[in-house]
């Protein structure tokens, strides 16, 4: 069984990569779209979704006690 350290960095680079996945080409381009959410652009929506989501998903692994 891996250490809990082993396990914790494991899952930040997991993390690491699915936030690159969400701020490159894919997926900015299915929101690059004329509209708005709410009043704001939906691809200024999605980054700033998709930032807190990272933010709280590294809070998550980093307070969380195995």
């Amino acid at each position: 069984m891996m250490p809990k350290a082993s396990r914790k960095g494991a899952r930040l680079v997991a993390l690491f990569l699915f936030g690159c996945l969400l701020f490159n080409f894919p997926f900015l381009t299915l929101f690059n779209v004329r509209g708005t959410l709410l009043g704001v652009p939906v691809i200024y929506a999605y980054l700033f979704v998709a930032w807190v989501l990272l933010v709280a998903l590294v809070w998550a692994i980093v307070e969380r006690s195995d």
